[in-house]
């Protein structure tokens, strides 16, 4: 008895958290010979991507490198799913995973719900309750949620959001987020290979002795006033003579002026190019404390136990909040400061935030996600 052909799986990603995400789950398709795996990158992100696929050896088989200067969302989600549309026709996939919230992953979706193909939905049920924040990646979610046909939820609260949106119990899966998976792998590949994340060697020396603060700010409904406030919020913090700053800034020149018009020149904050995974891993694991207003970094951090203070309003991963691994302390400078202050000076609320069990996964996401798409097909 022949085995059946193996089913062609199209994955598609564009951003760097994406392709952290979801390189787990691309490595894991393609050691098992039930399918066939297909990537293609639009490289919403370019630099920052590339870097991800260079770590995780892989070789997008479609690159549609869509990125353009002071490209507007609707002319980026037309590229995209043109672009996408004829990928699909070439590759003739019998699945498409996409992952998360990005302009990628809704074109992507939306280009498979037009010609009938089955999409499964990566990091689902994400929900903040608000479409402007985070923006737009908050309707992003809940358009590519209309059309997904497994939805693979990281958390029991994620999975319960979808379900007060009458999705089918019966496509909604908990699997842990691949986040997970990705630092575990990192994390190891770093202890054999050192010199993949040797870059910080300097600056861990130069703030040897020092509490490390990690900052990302990147959000685009903090451009404008939140980001001045969350500049004036450091340049205050890094006044304390036992603090220092390591800030990986954003290429967006929303980000790079106010952030380099204040913090320039202050000695112990440290303004760094964007760094990559394992260089990213490392900031993680020697910071005290994290300070973004990212979402990836509200379930990384706390792997490795560390507090994050969220400079965001809302947020899609409530769970953390709920579990105190995580705190939302918005864009307003005297919050974050006197936030940032209570762990720094009281080691009893540093140690039940550190300590606090994180309900993002235990790095065997991937793996579940495989099995239920194979439990799907019948293989």
């Amino acid at each position: 008895m022949t085995s059946p052909a193996p089913l062609r799986v199209l994955l598609v990603f564009g951003t760097r958290p994406e392709a952290i995400k979801l390189f787990p789950v691309v490595h894991a398709l393609k050691a098992d010979p039930r399918f066939a795996c297909v990537v293609c990158v639009s490289a919403q992100h370019r630099q920052m991507l590339d870097q991800v696929l260079a770590i995780a050896g892989i070789v997008p088989d479609h690159d549609l490198d869509v990125m353009q200067p002071d490209q507007t969302l609707d002319a980026l989600t037309a590229n995209l799913l043109t672009g996408l549309g004829r990928v699909m026709d070439e590759v003739k996939p019998d699945r498409v995973i996409v992952q998360g919230d990005t302009a990628t992953a809704m074109a992507g979706a939306l280009a498979a719900y037009y010609r009938k193909i089955p999409i499964d939905h990566v990091e689902a049920g994400l929900r903040s309750g608000n479409i402007h924040h985070p923006w737009p990646e908050e309707v992003n979610r809940k358009i590519i949620g209309a059309m997904a046909s497994l939805h693979f939820a990281p958390t029991t609260t994620s999975q319960a959001a979808l379900l007060r949106e009458n999705v089918d119990p019966a496509r909604v899966h908990v699997t842990g987020n691949t986040v997970i998976d990705a630092l575990h792998w990192v994390t190891a590949a770093i202890a054999r290979r050192p010199a993949l994340a040797s870059g910080l060697a300097d600056l861990e020396a130069r703030f040897a002795g020092r509490r490390i603060i990690g900052v990302t700010s990147h959000r685009r409904e903090n451009f404008g006033e939140g980001m001045e406030q969350i500049a004036r919020a450091i340049r205050e913090v890094a006044a304390r003579p036992d603090v220092a700053v390591i800030f990986p800034v954003h290429l967006n020149p929303n980000v790079r002026k106010v952030m380099n018009a204040a913090l320039s020149g202050l000695d112990n904050v440290a303004l760094v190019e964007p760094l990559d995974y394992p260089h990213f891993a490392r900031l993680l694991a020697i910071a005290d404390i994290m300070l973004t207003d990212s979402g990836g970094v509200q379930e990384e951090a706390p792997a490795l136990g560390k507090p994050v203070l969220v400079m965001r309003e809302t947020t899609e991963r409530p769970e953390g909040v709920e579990a105190g691994t995580a705190r939302l302390v918005g864009t307003d400078a005297r919050r974050i400061v006197t936030e940032l202050s209570t762990l720094l000076d009281d080691r009893n609320a540093y140690e039940t935030m550190a300590r606090a069990h994180n309900p993002f996964g235990d790095g065997h996401s991937a793996r579940r996600i495989v099995e239920l798409l194979a439990n799907e097909i019948g293989h």
